[in-house]
């Protein structure tokens, strides 16, 4: 009777147990670091709230409502170095709007249609050194207030209706390295207009987009350029003719789809011979006659952009070339890689041709004359080789990158890379891989520190996979499935021990044994995302400190206590997107993460599953009471009671009992 009763007791204990939740929601602005970093984007404010410390520093505030700011508007704010007050409908700036920001560096008013800015609006900050007026309905550029503006680094002017670059006689320009024109109506620039910069050095000028037809002879004649951007011009002779005798160090020619643009020649490109420029660019333009003699005023190229120009190979017999570092020969569509005739450039140390339209197929030894090759880029060119790749890749010492990703099938054999021994980063992800050899096809790389294998259908329970990588420290083998969906104990980690990143997302992950990553002692960031894993596997982290544990998008519902100094000693987690207990059952983990909400990342997104009355609320948001009520010691006082008397009773009878059988 006694047992019933205890049994009893507890059993209304728990019914009684009682928790209570809310859930409360901030629609202010998003704290990024404390005290100095707010977004406070899209929140319909007209004014500055008054939660801003005043000790805030970089403020987001666009896509809020503020027709007319002056000088209280931000005057609380004097810390400002950043300001963002992107598409604000602001029309009015008034006088000395920004006298008491002197530390302010970076002020973006793009996408607002402003009417009128007094000459003084920007006297205050001492270090402003970019300023955004893009899309803000400008035609001249005497709409600009001069004044104080001696640091302005970068002034961003795309989007307009300017039609004029010639700057006003009193504005600053010493300091200037950019000077953004982009999508404006400039149609002829004149002497008069380059020689208002002529304070300006190497300076960086973007006329994209303008539709330039004319040049005044000598407007560009011995000045110095860092960057000139011509993109989308129809007619690349007037350019090229405008630019004689004049230094840049890089020149951006590349047209568009929806132009109609004249096809380059031989003639055309020959003003390239009457100027010094070291990086050109001729994106998706067409050639009419593509020849060795085409390239004769290239050779004091370092850099070549041939990007989406229709090629189908390169000619034999290019002289002179000998200074070319860098050969981009993206999204062409070249059948083979001795296509390129790569012997044209024996100083090449970068090669892209990333994108081919065709399949690409290596054949053997096209790039045997680049000696000093050091990176290469093949990605997205359907490359497809049974027995790959010394016999491709020979005589390249010195490469240090490869990128065969997004390929078809390759096949690897044993130190399938021995051609290339200085390889740091090897890229093979979204390939089909089907390794040939029971060993290792990487382990003669001993200097490899990347190596992306993810979506490779690799067989990860050959536990030599890896071997012979000792300096090894970022591995990539997202989309790759385990046997049974679990790591065992034993398997292919235990020969890479310098690894400090490894991505695991997405891998069909069931489990994890607690001794699989034992060998891994140097890692700082995992990345487990996307998997099925449960906290049982947290265990197999337990040597890890201060690392990053990326853990979203798992079957984590209830985190034990026991595995909370596990999280605890690492830097940074993420548990989002689990189906996470926010009932008592879960208690001492919800109260660990209220107190350590600094180590979690991607708290908008780490919300309760269950019970089903808080699904879709914030975790930092649940507030729980797990114990006894009001209510519940009322019904427990009575149970007592009721307890005791039936105690009474059965003693008194007991005794009764006892006394009638003596």
């Amino acid at each position: 009777m006694m047992a019933s009763l205890v049994i009893c007791f507890f059993g209304v204990v728990l019914f009684l147990a009682h928790c209570e939740v809310s859930a409360s929601s901030d629609q202010m602005c998003i704290e990024k670091e404390a005290n100095k970093t707010y977004n406070c984007e899209n929140l319909g404010l007209s004014e500055i709230p008054d939660t801003l410390p005043n000790t805030t520093e970089f403020l987001e505030f666009s896509f809020n409502f503020l027709p007319t700011i002056q000088n209280t508007t931000f005057s609380r704010l004097i810390n400002l170095t950043f300001l963002d007050l992107t598409r604000c409908q602001i029309n009015w700036i008034h006088d000395d709007t920004f006298q008491s920001h002197h530390e302010l560096s970076t002020l973006i008013l793009t996408g607002n249609p402003l009417i009128f800015m007094a000459e003084t609006a920007l006297n205050g900050p001492k270090s402003l050194k970019h300023l955004f007026l893009i899309q803000t309905g400008i035609s001249s550029l005497d709409f600009i207030p001069p004044h104080n503006l001696e640091n302005l680094e970068s002034l961003h002017l795309g989007s307009n209706h300017i039609s004029s670059i010639n700057l006003p006689k009193d504005f600053p320009t010493g300091n200037l390295k950019v000077l953004d024109f982009q999508n404006n109506a400039i149609h002829y620039l004149s002497r008069e207009d380059m020689n208002s910069l002529k304070q300006a050095t190497n300076l960086s000028l973007n006329f994209n987009g303008n539709d330039i037809r004319g040049i005044e002879s000598g407007a560009f004649s011995s000045k110095v350029f860092q960057s000139l951007n011509f993109g989308g011009t129809p007619d690349l002779s007037v350019i090229f003719s405008g630019l004689q005798n004049s230094t840049l160090q890089s020149l951006w020619l590349g047209t568009f789809e929806d132009i109609d643009d004249q096809h380059l020649s031989s003639a055309t490109l020959q003003g390239l011979c009457d100027m010094s420029v070291e990086s050109i660019n001729l994106q998706k333009h067409h050639f009419s006659d593509f020849s060795s003699t085409m390239f004769r005023c290239f050779a004091q190229l370092q850099e070549l952009d041939l990007t989406a120009t229709h090629l189908e190979g390169l000619p034999s017999g290019i002289e002179g070339m000998n200074s070319l570092k860098k050969l981009v020969l993206n999204v062409n569509k070249f059948d083979q890689l001795c296509q390129i005739n790569a012997a044209n450039f024996p100083s090449l140390t970068h090669l892209y041709i990333k994108g081919n339209t065709k399949k690409l197929h290596l054949g053997v030894g096209c790039l045997e004359e680049l000696k000093n090759l050091q990176k290469l880029d093949l990605s997205h060119s359907s490359i497809e080789a049974s027995d790959c790749c010394n016999l491709q890749l020979k005589n390249l010492p010195h490469l240090q990158s490869l990128n065969l990703s997004y390929g078809e099938l390759i096949g690897l054999q044993r130190e399938a890379f021995q051609a290339c021994p200085q390889l740091e980063l090897l890229d093979l992800s979204f390939t089909r891989l089907h390794v040939n050899a029971p060993q290792s096809p990487f382990q003669n790389l001993h200097l490899l520190q990347v190596l992306n294998l993810s979506h490779c259908f690799l067989d990860t329970s050959n536990q030599r996979l890896l071997a012979g990588l000792p300096n090894l420290r970022h591995l990539n083998l997202r989309g790759n499935r385990f046997q049974d969906g679990s790591i065992p104990k034993t398997n292919l980690f235990q020969t890479v021990g310098s690894l400090e990143i490894l991505d695991l997302s997405s891998c069909g992950l069931l489990s994890i044994d607690q001794q699989a990553f034992r060998s891994l002692d140097k890692m700082s960031h995992i990345d487990l995302s996307r998997n099925s894993l449960t906290s049982n596997s947290i265990d197999a982290l337990s040597h890890l400190k201060d690392a990053y544990l990326n853990l979203a998008s798992n079957a984590i519902g209830i985190i034990p206590p026991h595995l909370l100094s596990i999280l605890s000693q690492q830097s940074t987690i993420n548990l989002s997107h689990n189906p996470l207990d926010c009932t008592c059952s879960n208690m001492p983990f919800l109260t660990w993460y209220k107190e350590n909400l600094q180590k979690l990342e991607d708290l908008e997104e780490t919300v309760c599953a269950n019970p089903p009355s808080l699904q879709g609320v914030q975790l930092s948001d649940v507030m729980l009471s797990c114990g006894i009520t009001a209510v519940g010691i009322f019904f427990l006082t009575v149970f007592l009671l009721l307890v005791s008397i039936l105690l009474i009773l059965a003693i008194k009878f007991f005794i009764r009992w006892k006394y009638q059988h003596l």
